[in-house]
């Protein structure tokens, strides 16, 4: 099965969302996008999928998106697209792609809604909380 991440390295949650695939036996594709940068149309299809607005995808907090005018009601998607191709960091992550689906796998613990095998239980983020427990079951809120 193709998986592909669209991650950032530096973010708790992407790392959690790449080694949850990879434990569940899978080898993603991941794709740095801020080291790769995003294009319009790529944006454009992966929010359609997921059924997303450039505004819901949007990085609110630790990115510039206050600075650079982008939080108002005013704000087109248009303009939100345009900001994002030219600073990645103002896309939320980590965006999955597998099976024609996409998602923002935020918490962590979307992304097994979204894998046909989880890995093996109990397991725990990187952080030590739990995600999966002992009889399999998915944490709420994990």
């Amino acid at each position: 099965m193709n998986i592909v991440i669209f991650h950032n390295p530096n973010c708790g949650t992407s790392r959690n969302v790449v080694q949850i695939v990879k434990d569940a036996g899978f080898s993603p594709t991941v794709v740095e996008y801020l080291v790769t940068g995003w294009t319009k149309p790529q944006l454009q299809t992966l929010f359609a999928t997921a059924g997303l607005s450039a505004r819901d995808a949007l990085r609110t907090s630790k990115s510039p998106a206050e600075e650079l005018g982008l939080t108002g009601p005013d704000v087109t998607e248009e303009q939100l697209l345009d900001a994002m191709v030219a600073h990645p960091i103002l896309v939320n992550r980590p965006f999955v792609a597998c099976k024609g689906q996409v998602r923002l796998c935020r918490p962590s613990g979307q992304v097994l809604e979204m894998l046909p095998q989880w890995p093996a239980a109990p397991y725990a983020k990187e952080d030590g909380s739990p995600l999966i427990t002992a009889d399999g079951a998915l944490v709420p809120g994990a």
